[in-house]
């Protein structure tokens, strides 16, 4: 068989591996939010990563901010599973900010993580909080498509 083909082969089934690996993730992902969401509302942060690893974290809190339960999801492969937090449980969301010696003795991409977390929460609590597009992808067509139209039109009333 040609090399190519094999090159080709692998990639092609590596590709479909992530696939899979990343629905089951996914899946996981669904399955404790749902736990989470049956004891009170979730507040969920984030801190993205391309090359570092990717922190997502969720807390299950009450109406007055306590947290209920906190779950964390850290790790650059879609392999990453969520694992308990048992030192925020009781600990009052409004003082999850870089100050608090709690947050302090987490890894800096866990502190921004809990930081999102809190700053999304105290926006929705403010009734402040809209959803904001992050970015659009070069192969978003239909954006780009009516941009193009928009600058034209303007063009042309000129």
């Amino acid at each position: 068989m040609d090399t190519i083909v094999v090159f080709a082969i692998i990639v092609i089934l590596a590709y479909l591996i992530q696939i899979i690996l990343g629905m089951k993730q996914l899946k996981h992902f669904n399955a404790v939010y749902a736990q989470l969401r049956q004891k009170g509302r979730v507040a969920i942060g984030r801190r993205s990563g391309k090359i570092k690893s990717g922190t997502l974290v969720m807390f299950a809190i009450d109406r007055a901010g306590t947290v209920l339960d906190a779950r964390k999801m850290q790790g650059v492969t879609v392999l990453a599973r969520f694992k308990e937090m048992p030192q925020f449980v009781g600990q009052d969301i409004h003082y999850f900010d870089s100050y608090n010696p709690l947050i302090r003795q987490e890894n800096k991409l866990l502190q921004i993580a809990i930081e999102d977390a809190r700053n999304l929460f105290l926006r929705i609590e403010a009734g402040s909080y809209q959803e904001v597009p992050k970015y659009s992808s070069a192969f978003d067509l239909d954006v780009h498509m009516k941009g193009l139209m928009a600058r034209l039109n303007d063009h042309l009333k000129k």
